[in-house]
């Protein structure tokens, strides 16, 4: 069986229609997928094709902060139309409107012209987010490739990390819990933090009710691997992989393949 429990499309940042992203799961032979756009359940929502030939379950990425540090849960197999999920989404759309603006205005006192304008005509009736601006960096020539945006503007310490808008973390479990879901914990190596931190994030996270762990996130190295799910096994929680899918050609993110889970892990689907 093939799960692919971690992937995006044109709702947020990704580059296929939710219409798109089936089909390749198909061809794919993914058994269970589930869409995890950032902070909106617009894909599920505006989904015509027959998933017959997989299972589609619910899925959101909600973004967070803690410690100061940008953090992001996947919430999988919620209710849809659960009001409590609707309001989590609707105040999330906000936050990143608010963040959007204050992006704009921090690359507008650097000196970039219209930057919302351009990340918004980018972004069209996906949900803006940070991706949009570094292509728009591109596209104006400020430089030359969506890396050196972030590593410019946009990445962690740079005038574009505006992260003080997202709900708590005990809060963005909450909403996940009482829609009926199971929430994870997003690829907990890419936060780059030392293994007391994590180990620390994952207490907190817990304390909040979270579930999973997502121990795979795309092709990662075995030792990666290996140390997520000695982590997952020691905080008992429930193991989850994804590939991270955002567009096809990412090698290491391509739909449906990931770094092999270990067979002492539980896995989450196990609970759907």
């Amino acid at each position: 069986m093939i799960y692919d429990l971690h992937c995006h499309t044109t709702a947020s940042d990704g580059t296929l229609s939710p219409e798109a992203l089936i089909q390749l799961a198909i061809e794919r032979d993914i058994d269970t997928l589930a869409i995890t756009d950032h902070d909106t359940i617009r894909a599920h929502q505006t989904l015509n094709l027959n998933t017959k030939h997989l299972n589609l379950i619910s899925g959101i990425e909600l973004s967070t902060q803690w410690r100061g540090v940008n953090v992001h849960i996947v919430g999988l197999n919620f209710q849809l139309d659960s009001t409590t999920m609707l309001n989590a989404v609707e105040q999330q759309q906000q936050a990143r409107n608010e963040r959007a603006e204050i992006i704009a205005e921090k690359l507008e006192q650097l000196g970039i012209e219209a930057p919302l304008a351009g990340a918004k005509s980018i972004a069209g009736d996906s949900t803006i987010g940070r991706p949009h601006f570094a292509e728009y960096l591109v596209n104006c020539g400020a430089v030359n490739n969506t890396k050196q945006a972030f590593k410019k503007y946009l990445g962690a310490g740079k005038p574009g990390d505006v992260k003080q808008l997202w709900a708590p973390l005990s809060q963005v479990v909450e909403w996940i819990r009482d829609a009926g879901g199971i929430a994870v914990l997003a690829h907990p190596a890419k936060y780059k933090l030392t293994n007391t931190k994590l180990g620390a994030l994952c207490d907190d996270f817990i304390t909040a009710g979270g579930q999973g762990f997502e121990v795979c996130s795309g092709l990662q190295l075995p030792s990666v691997t290996k140390h997520m799910a000695q982590l997952c096994e020691q905080k008992n929680l429930l193991a989850s992989c994804g590939s991270d899918f955002h567009r096809p050609n990412q090698q290491w993110a391509e739909l449906g393949r990931y770094s092999k889970m270990p067979e002492h892990c539980t896995p989450v689907w196990q609970h759907f």
